[in-house]
């Protein structure tokens, strides 16, 4: 019996350094292969490829924001011409739809379509895409600032015909007195864009942030309206039908962090509800033997993250203690201790987090117990139907 539930706590140990650490360190390996035997994938630069380009913006209730993303918009580096602006303002009530009437005439270039009823943000890119002709869309939300070569920077992969999709680069703005949350979270996307530069060198990026992605007009299929991650589920359908999505981190939209840690929860849990729906909508990327290297970079770096890594750890926590109990060796006392030190950290953390006191030390275990608290929730919430393809609006740090 304590053979058995050592090998469960050694391979659930497995699996969670696998997650976060392991698959990073595998791909980095994976890529260095391929540029030893010279399979590196060709880049493209070319200054004089200008196509032209719609940016849609989804936006509900931006009233704060819409004047600061309209100078942004028009302040970035491509030529007028080239270029289209389309708001979709779908139920917006707080006088967004009218202030951006307002500026049309100053606009040539910029669209808006709505309504008065508000379907969400998926029914809004769905809306939008109907009415689009250019060859390329860029998404961006309302609520982000783009850098001035972004456009740019994204349309010089379409040159490949293999290339379905662009994923830019989220970064969060904090500040030196900012919260943990906000700290945390921009901890996190420095992480993700390191892993999202070698699943781009590799093959492809699974995924893409929704505040900034582009694809090829004709590839975006009509998503379910209940759908809660559209971008992740747009590029992944993107790259399963033999594209490549890449990343492309000098196109970047910075956005603030969420308000207080409990609009954060909010996000993470929604997002983790999102992320167990496309795994149920997803399953045939499963298929290793079909999908190939896409298979292996979407359940390493995704599936495993969502459905695997945050179930393990407090399996992990009860398989130490009845190890400590029927078999203390010392290794055993030393993750206990190692542990259970973690997870004070987390909870002071977390605690210090509402009191508005940042520390450094204890960024890591706070957003890495915090994200995977969430994730468990998330499960919790998709299970039980609890999902909507409307997004409640989470207040962020001014």
């Amino acid at each position: 019996m304590t053979l058995f539930l050592e090998i469960c706590f050694w391979f659930c140990i497995g699996l969670v350094v696998y997650t976060y650490l392991g698959y990073g360190v595998v791909a980095w390996i994976m890529v260095k292969i391929r540029n030893i035997l010279g399979k590196q994938f060709k880049q493209y630069n070319d200054p004089s490829f200008l196509p032209k380009v719609t940016l849609a913006i989804p936006a509900y209730n931006e009233m704060s924001c819409i004047e600061a993303k309209l100078q942004n918009t028009f302040s970035l580096d491509y030529p007028a011409d080239k270029l289209e602006v389309l708001f979709v303002t779908e139920g917006s009530n707080d006088g967004t739809s009218e202030f951006i009437l307002s500026n049309l005439s100053k606009y040539p270039s910029m669209k808006m379509i709505g309504g008065t009823t508000r379907r969400g943000k998926i029914e809004a890119m769905n809306m939008a895409v109907k009415t689009i002709d250019s060859p390329i869309v860029i998404f961006t939300d309302a609520n982000t600032n783009l850098n001035n070569q972004v456009i740019r920077n994204i349309v010089r992969h379409f040159q490949d015909p293999v290339v379905g999709a662009v994923a830019g680069e989220k970064r969060i703005e904090t500040q030196g007195s900012e919260a943990a949350a906000g700290a945390g979270e921009g901890l996190y996307w420095k992480y993700e864009s390191f892993l999202k530069k070698l699943d781009t060198q590799l093959y492809s990026v699974v995924g893409a942030a929704g505040e900034l992605f582009a694809v090829r007009t004709h590839l975006f299929g009509e998503v379910e309206k209940d759908t809660l991650l559209d971008d992740f589920m747009v590029s992944l359908r993107i790259a399963a039908d033999g594209y490549r999505v890449i990343y492309e981190p000098d196109a970047y939209a910075s956005e603030r962090p969420s308000f207080s840690i409990q609009d954060e929860m909010k996000r993470k849990i929604r997002i983790a509800s999102g992320g167990f729906q496309s795994i149920a909508r997803l399953g045939f990327l499963w298929n290793i033997f079909k999908y190939g290297l896409l298979s292996f970079q979407y359940v390493s770096h995704r599936a495993m993250r969502w459905a695997v890594a945050p179930f393990c750890l407090p399996l992990i926590f009860l398989l130490n203690i009845a190890l400590v109990i029927f078999k203390p060796t010392f290794i055993l006392q030393f993750f206990m201790l190692g542990q259970i030190a973690f997870y004070i950290m987390a909870i002071v953390g977390y605690y210090l987090e509402n009191k508005k006191i940042r520390v450094k030390l204890l960024f890591v275990p706070f957003y890495f117990s915090f994200m995977n608290y969430c994730a468990i929730k998330g499960y919790l919430r998709y299970r039980n139907g609890l999902i909507s393809g409307i997004w409640e609006k989470v207040k962020r740090a001014e």
